[in-house]
């Protein structure tokens, strides 16, 4: 019965609004970055010196991976971050590469939390939802680009098909 319900399409139509509605923050997110020509610097500083004092509200480990390796790459980051929430909110809003997009979109959440912003923040609220839509099922993407781009991958991966031809190449030879 549960599956049934999941399977409909009044449920793949609520998905898709949060899907877009997700998609719709990581795009205004990553938009207003590029626009304002993010700098990722100050985060980082204020992220390690979280992690000091009685209170940290910043792990160790997570201070010294800032520390040792975000830090100094932070003209990396500058342009991973901000292009990265644009092209998650970009792919969740046209259902394209859905599921990559929300892993993306989940795993910068975790690190936005990691760093200090707290379970208080949307952050945390948008990584929920992402999990939400990525462990629901194919009604995540059933009104979305991947509904038609997922089943045309599929069929030129066929291993079925590919084994025919295989076969068809070593007899001719």
């Amino acid at each position: 019965m549960m599956r049934k319900f999941l399977g409909t399409r009044k449920l793949a139509f609520l998905l898709a609004i949060l899907r877009i509605w997700l998609g719709l923050q990581w795009l205004d997110a990553g938009y207003s970055k590029i626009r304002s020509g993010f700098d990722v610097s100050g985060f980082l500083q204020g992220a390690i010196s979280s992690a000091r004092g009685d209170q940290p509200t910043v792990q160790g480990w997570y201070a010294s991976f800032l520390e040792g390796f975000a830090l100094p790459n932070q003209e990396f980051f500058n342009i991973l971050i901000p292009w990265g929430e644009f092209l998650v909110g970009l792919g969740l809003i046209l259902g394209l590469a859905t599921i990559p997009a929300l892993i993306a979109g989940a795993f910068m959440n975790i690190n936005f939390i990691l760093a200090g912003v707290g379970l208080a923040s949307p952050d945390s609220k948008f990584f929920v939802v992402a999990m939400i839509l990525l462990f629901i099922g194919k009604g995540r993407y059933y009104y979305g680009l991947d509904h038609f781009v997922i089943p045309y991958i599929k069929k030129q991966f066929d291993t079925k098909k590919v084994g025919t031809e295989m076969k068809e190449v070593r007899i001719r030879f």
